[in-house]
């Protein structure tokens, strides 16, 4: 089964952008979350800005960089108001493929207490870099791990640098591309479709937060996450991943 999947994911990554979204018949519909909400916005940065905000801002570049690659799109809870943890895989029913977008912090036995413009917050400079999750109660765990391991290959190719937090306390799924199990995240188990959580950054690490905030490394990071997607979900990509599984 490993060496099927790195055949489809070889082949997936060596297709450019363009070649995919022409040889598309029918464009396949990939759902985009975007992480936490107005009441619970997850993390708070090393200066003071939630994650909901770093999630939705990525989460709506993914999303145009689908739709330029000819893929369909749709962003869940783009203003934050979504009403359970349950219902962003029922909004997702009718996708190929759900990804659900957050950003990283550290525990708080690992933070140390500083101030940034007057305000009282706190950091962690120990570990910086993305991560991805799969969850083996989701109903297609095989394709799930292709498409997150597709989507690491694009961002390390690209330059992009995964972190070793999460593999303190996750169990590895794909050590090659930073993917991990979590199997109990409701996004992704109660999910009716291969679905992934990204984590994009830590956004506690003091310089990370500034590049996780850059418009133009956002961009680079949403096209490379998108491309990762299109190839796994166009092509054959997901029926290969099932073949071998």
């Amino acid at each position: 089964m490993r060496a099927t999947r790195l055949i489809a994911l070889t082949a997936a990554l060596a297709l450019p952008g363009a070649t995919v979204a022409q040889t598309q018949t029918a464009s396949p519909l990939v759902a985009v979350d975007v992480g936490h909400t107005l009441d619970a916005p997850g993390a708070i940065s090393a200066r003071g800005r939630t994650e909901f905000e770093f999630n939705r801002e990525l989460a709506g570049r993914v999303v145009a960089a689908l739709e330029r690659l000819g893929l369909r799109a749709e962003l869940i809870n783009a203003d934050g108001r979504i009403e359970s943890l349950q219902a962003r895989p029922e909004r997702a029913a009718q996708a190929a493929f759900l990804i659900s977008i957050h950003h990283d912090s550290v525990g708080a036995q690992y933070l140390t207490p500083w101030e940034w413009q007057g305000m009282a917050l706190d950091f962690s400079d120990l570990w910086a870099g993305h991560s991805l999750f799969v969850s083996r109660r989701n109903p297609d765990v095989a394709a799930s791990l292709m498409c997150a391991s597709t989507i690491g290959a694009r961002l390390q190719r690209a330059g992009f640098v995964p972190t070793e937090k999460n593999g303190r306390r996750r169990e590895y799924a794909d050590a090659q591309h930073a993917t991990h199990y979590f199997d109990n995240l409701v996004v992704l188990y109660r999910a009716q479709q291969p679905a992934v959580l990204f984590e994009a950054g830590v956004v506690k690490h003091r310089d990370e937060e500034l590049l996780l905030r850059d418009p133009e490394r956002q961009q680079r990071m949403a096209e490379e996450i998108a491309t990762g997607v299109a190839a796994c979900v166009t092509a054959g990509g997901l029926a290969a991943a099932r073949r071998a599984e």
